[in-house]
C-alpha cells in the first residue's frame, strides 16, 4: 500500500505536470523554437527570483553555462564535435537523474 502524497509532493507533481503541458503546447505552436523560447522564459523568471532572494551567484552561473554552450556550438561549427557531444551527453544524464519525472 502506498502512502498519500504530502502537500509538497503534490505541489511538485502539479508543477511538473504544468511544465510538461506548457512545453508540449510550445512545441505544438512553434516547434523546437517554441520549446527553446519557453525554457528561456522559465530560466529568466527563475534567475530574477533568485536574485531578489539574495542568491546573486545565479548570474555568473548562468553566464558560465551560456559561455560553455557557445563554445560547444563554435567548436562544432569548426568540425570538432567532441565538446558538443560531451555536453549533450552530460545534460541528458543530469536531466534523467534529477529532472522532472515524466
Amino acid at each position: 500500500m502506498t502512502r498519500p502524497l504530502s502537500s509538497v509532493e503534490r505541489s511538485i507533481r502539479g508543477r511538473n505536470g504544468w511544465l510538461k503541458e506548457e512545453e508540449r503546447r510550445a512545441i505544438e505552436s512553434r516547434g523546437e523554437v517554441g520549446r527553446m523560447e519557453f525554457w528561456l522564459r522559465m530560466t529568466r523568471t527563475k534567475i530574477t527570483r533568485d536574485v531578489k532572494a539574495g542568491r546573486g551567484d545565479v548570474l555568473p552561473g548562468f553566464t558560465s553555462v551560456c559561455r560553455l554552450f557557445m563554445l560547444a556550438v563554435d567548436k562544432r561549427a569548426e568540425g570538432d564535435t567532441r565538446l558538443w557531444n560531451h555536453l549533450m551527453q552530460y545534460a541528458q544524464q543530469v536531466l534523467e537523474q534529477h529532472g522532472p519525472r515524466h
